[in-house]
């Protein structure tokens, strides 16, 4: 599904870090980085339809590497 960001992500939490990510091999192979965290938050999001909706997003992050893996996990509108 493609989509993106409007505005800021609010609510940011972090669901997981280090060895508790289960896709940390991958992560560190394909981006680099050494402390790894998937997070959580709250975004207003455009979908590719035009569409405008309030969703729950995931994503995994690395301090000098960025937001990797952004995706939707539920719709909240």
């Amino acid at each position: 599904m493609h989509f993106e960001i409007v505005g800021e992500i609010s609510e940011i939490e972090t669901i997981a870090a280090g060895r508790g990510i289960r896709r940390l091999k991958f992560l560190r192979e394909r981006y680099g980085g050494r402390h790894w965290r998937k997070r959580k938050g709250i975004a207003i999001v455009r979908l590719a339809s035009g569409s405008i909706r309030q969703a729950e997003v995931h994503w995994y992050e690395a301090h000098g590497v960025g937001r990797k893996g952004l995706k939707i996990k539920w719709f909240l509108d």
